[in-house]
């Protein structure tokens, strides 16, 4: 496998690349809502690579190498030299729909042969859960999907995702690899600490959470934020998520953030599922343990990178709650993940809205939150 990161930024054209590299296979782009929404850093790309699939989504920020930038296209064009690819591509309608539309997802990647997909999807209007669990009904459990939500900065207002089509929003798109060459590996860690007692979820409804211990959850979370905090709502609770847990499975736990809030009604929307009769916990994050979270993730996601040739890309997937604690310090888990891989592997990758990846103790592939999760990319040698 060939691999070649380039960028655009304000004011400047696309870096240069090479003849080699306009034969690509696959380009990944990672950009600001604003740079990505006239669709013309589509089309430039499509210019460059007319025979690649170009697959990319808005960001609350881009990891390039070492560097995190706001203002910028991140891309990295991947050259394969025995591994299938295909894209698919379908409307995300809601969050109802989420499953419907995974199952799209899942039959049009669906082959003999398929080793991994990478999935990106708008972020504000698909729950994460259901659309992963959508994916695997198609492709089986055994099949790792990784990838991520789209974001919009701070903003949490309209996020894009394209695959071989300028990005728009309520998109999902996908990647599927297929063959026995292509080596993926996979990581995902937190860092988060949890404070304040478990209470249980005692209603909810799919990814909109109503009552924690028969009291409106939103009233509590408003406490425990403060009246500061809490007038900055939905975007403060990232800072404070949400760590559930399966009473038959009481070591297997998922973190929830929040995507937005209802006063009416006094509910709160997460990106993913709160099943009722589960039990939540506040968390709040420290910028050592954040960074050492992220060095986790890598170092489970580096076992995929066994036996392989040629060059090798790692995405990172973060989410924005955990850039937004941790301010500048946030390059502290960006430099964590390549303190272990080495200058060996290219880093790319975005600050999201939810994370997918297997979780680290079951394979289970499903939505995070609040976590750096890292897919591995390779070719195997020989």
């Amino acid at each position: 496998m060939r691999a070649t990161q380039f960028s655009w930024r304000e004011g400047r054209a696309w870096d240069r690349v090479s003849a080699d590299d306009l034969r690509a296979d696959l380009v990944l782009y990672f950009g600001s809502r604003q740079a990505l929404d006239d669709g013309r850093r589509y089309d430039e790309l499509r210019a460059m690579f007319p025979r690649a699939h170009l697959v990319g989504c808005s960001t609350g920020g881009q990891i390039s190498g070492g560097d995190l930038t706001d203002d910028a296209v991140a891309a990295t064009a991947l050259s394969f030299d025995a591994t299938r690819l295909r894209v698919a591509c379908a409307p995300a309608q809601g969050s109802d729909c989420s499953r419907t539309c995974g199952r799209t997802i899942g039959r049009a990647l669906a082959d003999d042969g398929l080793a991994g997909v990478f999935v990106l999807s708008d972020g504000l209007t698909v729950n994460g859960s259901e659309l992963v669990a959508g994916i695997m009904q198609e492709i089986g459990a055994a099949i790792p999907v990784s990838g991520g939500l789209a974001g919009d900065g701070a903003q949490f207002e309209r996020t894009l995702v394209g695959a071989d089509c300028a990005p728009g929003p309520g998109t999902v798109a996908a990647v599927g690899f297929y063959g026995r060459a292509v080596r993926i590996g996979h990581g995902s860690a937190g860092g988060w600490d949890e404070f304040g007692p478990r209470r249980s979820i005692t209603r909810s409804q799919g990814n909109v959470l109503h009552e924690l211990d028969g009291r409106p959850a939103l009233d509590l979370y408003m406490r425990y934020l403060g009246e500061e905090a809490a007038k900055g709502l939905p975007g403060t609770a990232l800072l404070f998520p949400l760590k559930v847990f399966d009473p038959d499975r009481p070591e297997h736990d998922i973190v929830r953030t929040v995507l937005s809030v209802d006063h009416d009604n006094g509910t709160m929307t997460f990106a993913g599922d709160l099943p009722q009769g589960w039990t939540a916990q506040l968390m709040r994050g420290s910028f050592d343990r954040l960074a050492q979270g992220a060095g986790d993730a890598a170092r489970q996601a580096a076992d995929g990178l066994n036996g392989s040739r040629g060059d090798k890309v790692a995405v990172l997937v973060s989410c924005i709650g955990r850039r937004l604690l941790m301010g500048q310090r946030t390059l502290d888990e960006i430099e964590a993940v390549g303190t272990e891989f080495g200058p060996d592997v290219a880093q790319i990758g975005f600050y999201s809205y939810g994370e997918i990846s297997p979780h680290w103790q079951t394979g289970l592939s499903e939505l995070h939150n609040q976590t750096m999760t890292v897919t591995t990319l390779a070719e195997a040698a020989g």
